[in-house]
């Protein structure tokens, strides 16, 4: 058995025993566990009751904002607890199994679908069907905690992928700092120049080589710009071996044998520090999440270098992006549904999602939102709420989602080693993808 062949195969064992600590919880039913949002008032409860919250800490900054604003507001108090991002399943499952899960849990969106699936949270179908705002709430988030119709879960922050540049190197190396990549092919270009700079530690990309959830967020978005699909409707059957996939894996490829092309350690890269070398100044140009930004465009006030913002395109010119951030629900084992109701309806109005999103530069939820309330805006963050508000962007939705695309040592993962690093077989690799994602 070739080295490949046994790698996708320990990755299919490993990926497969992760299903088993959660799934005991939950047992599989999606029923919401014990809680119950039955009677509720259509705005929830105000009185004065704490609440408690997780949430991951990739997106801290615009957790805490949503807190404050809340509980300056509210007689209830939100208790917000921010969870390392490597901490939150092992958590969340031992919580599960003690019946001690906070009464809000928000959660990587893709690994929502699992949890709705086990019974994670409180069926909340009626009170989402009840905003009179529904259409204007950013789908993605509410399909990935939807199970056999019931619904479960609303946006709780969306952060979406881009290509960024730094103008200072692309100025240096003969480019101009004001255009950044259209497709594929000029990603590729502009990326070699800054290489060919020959600076020390200064790279061309940056590429998260052992982390499945970046990676996912980084190039799937160039791949459903060409109008190609990453999985099956159902989430059962991986789609990867298509010619988008393979020429953003041979874009990579070719950044990797050339000298500066990625960024040293992008092989080795867990996703721990991914967006750091960016941010301090050493990557051309590379995917990056929007999320992460606010704190390079304060450092440009203070003399740091200058940055663009891009939607991801794919091969043909077309754009998309990576609806990702967290999900929010009300879990099984809430005392307080209607108090945690209150806050997730709050959270879902235009003028919250103005006040805690748009007047401090994240990106809403609410298309409206993004329509009206960043006129004044950074022009990078009005093309940050484009890639929202255009609707190419996409949340993908499978049970099995972590296991085989997110997971350290997934099919995933080694599959865009092999494809950058090695010498790949896209369509073995891909059915190493599905073989856990038909699984589930």
């Amino acid at each position: 058995m070739s080295f490949n062949k046994v790698t996708r195969a320990l990755a299919g064992i490993a990926a497969a025993a992760m299903l088993i600590p959660l799934a005991a919880c939950g047992g599989g039913s999606g029923n919401g566990g014990t809680a119950t949002a039955e009677g509720i008032p259509a705005k929830g409860t105000d009185d004065g009751t704490e609440i408690t919250l997780w949430t991951r800490s990739p997106l801290e900054r615009q957790a805490k904002a949503a807190v404050e604003a809340y509980n300056k507001s509210h007689k209830n108090q939100v208790k917000l607890e921010i969870i390392p991002n490597d901490d939150m399943e092992g958590k969340v499952g031992g919580a599960s199994q003690t019946d001690s899960l906070p009464d809000i849990l928000a959660g990587d969106v893709v690994r929502i679908p699992y949890w709705a699936s086990e019974g994670i949270f409180t069926e909340i179908t009626d009170q989402i069907k009840g905003l009179d705002n529904l259409d204007d709430i950013q789908q993605g988030h509410i399909k990935a905690g939807t199970v056999d119709g019931a619904e479960y879960t609303l946006p709780f922050i969306t952060d979406v992928s881009v290509w960024v540049w730094n103008k200072d190197l692309y100025k240096e190396a003969g480019l101009d700092p004001e255009k950044g990549p259209t497709d594929i092919k000029t990603f590729t270009e502009q990326a070699k120049k800054v290489a060919a700079l020959n600076k020390d530690g200064v790279a061309g990309s940056y590429l998260a080589g052992q982390s499945g959830g970046a990676l996912v967020f980084d190039l799937f978005p160039s791949v459903w710009a060409d109008g190609e699909s990453v999985m099956n409707d159902d989430g059962t059957e991986a789609t990867l071996n298509n010619d988008s996939m393979k020429a953003v894996l041979d874009s990579y490829k070719e950044l990797a044998n050339t000298t500066n092309g990625l960024g040293a350690g992008s092989k080795e890269e867990t996703g721990a520090t991914w967006t750091a070398p960016f941010a301090n100044g050493k990557i051309g140009v590379m995917p990056y999440p929007n999320t992460s930004l606010n704190d390079i465009f304060d450092a440009e006030k203070s003399g740091g270098f200058q940055v663009g913002v891009t939607p991801i395109a794919g091969t043909s010119g077309k754009t998309s992006t990576f609806l990702g951030g967290d999900a929010m629900g009300i879990s099984k084992d809430s005392k307080h549904v209607a108090q945690a109701w209150n806050f997730l309806y709050w959270l879902m109005q235009s003028d919250t999602q103005k006040e805690v999103f748009a007047d401090n530069g994240y990106t809403a939820s609410n298309i409206e939102t993004l329509k009206t309330a960043y006129k004044d805006a950074d022009p990078r963050i009005q093309t940050i709420n484009s890639t929202i508000i255009d609707g190419n962007g996409q949340t993908p939705k499978s049970a099995a989602f972590n296991e085989a695309f997110n997971a350290a040592g997934s099919p995933w993962q080694l599959l865009v080693q092999n494809a950058v690093w090695g010498d790949g077989n896209l369509k073995s690799d891909n059915q190493a993808v599905t073989d856990v994602l038909s699984a589930q």
